[in-house]
């Protein structure tokens, strides 16, 4: 009977073991979807932000560079998926939240067309002769977006640098009301920064380090 309780603790460690493993592996996302999203919108908001104060022109929309970034993302986190030996409840609420996010802000670049459409139709060619556009003066909507994902998986992953990432893009939210277009795009680049690039580096070392422990 003795002989058997040591077997039954035995194999109880082992197997709290084997899910405490499965679970730091699960946990640890590999940062590249957030390094990627970072640099993206830093490489964005900065040609924006030249384009405004060097008056010059691209053959097309820079802000394009964020929808083609979706195919990358699409396979990295197929990828991420299928490198994982457990998924845990945080991974499928975190998997909503971003899903969420991506919907959200397709939904707010179709408005913003919209509403540039009707702006064309009212004012006639007012945007093209003077070189107002909408998008330049709805940083501070995208900025209140930003926060939402990254300040409940800074929460969720009890990552601090994307926790505080969220509050950095909710504060630049409120400055870009008052600020000009040029100012803004500077605010957008350091919310991709301090949001998604540091903590996506910050996560993709932690990772790196999890890879090269030995199983437990």
């Amino acid at each position: 009977m003795e002989q058997e309780n040591k077997l039954s603790e035995k194999d109880s460690l082992n197997l709290i073991t084997d899910m405490i493993n499965k679970a730091k592996q699960s946990f640890h996302d590999s940062g590249v979807g957030p390094i990627m999203w970072g640099s993206v919108i830093m490489v964005c908001s900065l040609v924006t932000y030249a384009r405004l104060a060097f008056s010059f022109k691209l053959p097309f929309d820079i802000w394009y560079l964020a929808f083609i970034a979706i195919i990358p993302q699409i396979i990295i986190t197929i990828k991420e998926k299928k490198g994982k030996k457990a998924r845990t409840y945080n991974d499928i609420a975190l998997d909503y939240v971003w899903m969420t996010f991506g919907i959200s802000i397709f939904l707010l670049i179709h408005t913003n067309s919209g509403i540039i459409n009707g702006l064309e139709k009212g004012f006639g060619d007012y945007s093209s002769t003077s070189g107002f556009r909408f998008y330049d003066y709805s940083t501070s909507l995208f900025l209140i977006i930003y926060a939402f994902p990254t300040f409940i998986t800074g929460g969720i992953m009890k990552c601090k640098p994307m926790l505080f990432g969220g509050i950095f893009c909710w504060t630049c939210s409120i400055i870009t009301v008052y600020t000009p277009p040029l100012t803004d795009q500077l605010l957008m680049a350091a919310s991709a920064f301090f949001a998604w690039l540091v903590p996506g580096i910050i996560l993709n070392k932690q990772y790196r380090n999890l890879k090269r422990q030995p199983n437990v």
